[in-house]
């Protein structure tokens, strides 16, 4: 059987990773379980155990070149082995931290590919407040309850959290090289929602697989992602149908901040925002 392409969903939080994989799931080609991954997080962490290893380390001393192909060896059947008898053409698995894997990924697949999910970060900031709100009694995992409103959007785009950590991801973009580049495919969920089969007929071409046909008033619903893993402030709700949501009131001295500090985020995938 052969080993399935590989396939990451990525990018900013409340962008619509969970829609895209339940989208992604209904194509008969693709094996998509629509659930935020640890695999990216192993990868990471076998690399920074193997290179604190005393053992393996004097072993590059004398025999660098097979050392380095045992170790590559063993990443490339971690990553393969775990979705390795889903049958598909192609395996997705979502985790923010994809794009600032990326180049490490393409060394062990080189065929991989990312999707990286984008929305207006005010909108984002509205999604996660007003989620907030409604379980105001509950703390962020981050410990963010207490701030103010200000402070709150603050702290969430602060270069270690929620926000932050994958916008300076996607501002390290064009320090890529063009190989690593043609193998991103940025979706907006602002087009998501509002063209939903437009948005698909191309992913699925960029892809690779046959064109799929779907259908926004009809989805099926797969495995939900846990909520309370992140204090019910990042909810993951899947629907049969997709419709367009309400938009977030965001304060103006908020929005302003937002695009202030993130001006580059906005000349390069919103230039008519504003």
């Amino acid at each position: 059987m052969s080993v399935p392409a590989f396939v990451g969903v990525t990018g900013l939080p409340r962008a619509g990773s969970t829609l895209l994989c339940q989208l992604l799931a209904q194509h008969p080609e693709i094996n998509c379980e629509g659930q935020s991954s640890p695999l990216c997080n192993t990868l990471l962490g076998i690399r920074r155990m193997i290179s604190d290893d005393s053992f393996f380390l004097s072993q590059l001393d004398n025999s660098f070149d097979t050392s380095y192909a045992h170790l590559t060896s063993a990443m490339q059947g971690f990553l393969r082995g775990w979705n390795q008898d889903c049958g598909k053409k192609l395996v997705v698995d979502k985790n923010r931290a994809w794009l600032h894997a990326i180049e490490m990924l393409l060394q062990l697949a080189p065929e991989a590919k990312l999707i990286i999910c984008l929305r207006e970060l005010g909108q984002i900031y509205g999604s996660i407040e007003a989620q907030h709100q409604r379980t105001i009694l509950l703390d962020f995992i981050d410990h963010l309850a207490d701030f103010d409103r200000f402070g709150r959007a603050d702290m969430l785009f602060a270069k270690d959290k929620t926000i932050g950590s994958p916008l300076i991801s996607i501002h390290a973009i064009p320090e890529l090289p063009r190989a690593v580049q043609e193998r991103l495919y940025f979706v907006r969920f602002e087009d998501l929602v509002a063209q939903p089969a437009v948005c698909m007929s191309h992913i699925y071409a960029w892809l690779g697989v046959s064109p799929l046909q779907i259908n926004p008033e009809k989805l099926e619903i797969g495995i939900r992602e846990s909520d309370s893993h992140y204090r019910m402030k990042y909810t993951h709700k899947q629907t049969s149908r997709i419709s367009i949501p309400k938009m977030h009131d965001i304060p103006p001295r908020i929005q302003a901040q937002i695009e202030s500090a993130c001006a580059w985020y906005y000349q390069m995938y919103y230039p008519k925002a504003k």
